[in-house]
């Protein structure tokens, strides 16, 4: 799931983990929260898009890729 104009999730009321990647506008990968369980939040300063994956969809992600969509 995709969500821009965002630089934080949260997981409350979820019942399973995910993996989130925070990017800027050009996609460019800022973070990478492998695992994010039910009941806690996640943010990146300089995010502006978010991306919902499930949980180790995200393994061969790190900062500074460039995604393309």
């Amino acid at each position: 799931m995709l969500f821009p104009g965002t630089g934080s999730i949260h997981m409350l009321f979820m019942r399973f983990a995910i993996d989130a990647v925070f990017c800027d506008r050009e996609l460019v990968v800022l973070k990478v929260v492998r695992g994010l369980r039910p009941w806690r939040m996640a943010s990146a300063r300089g995010a502006t898009v978010v991306i919902e994956l499930a949980a180790g969809a995200a393994d061969d992600l790190e900062p500074g890729v460039q995604l393309v969509l």
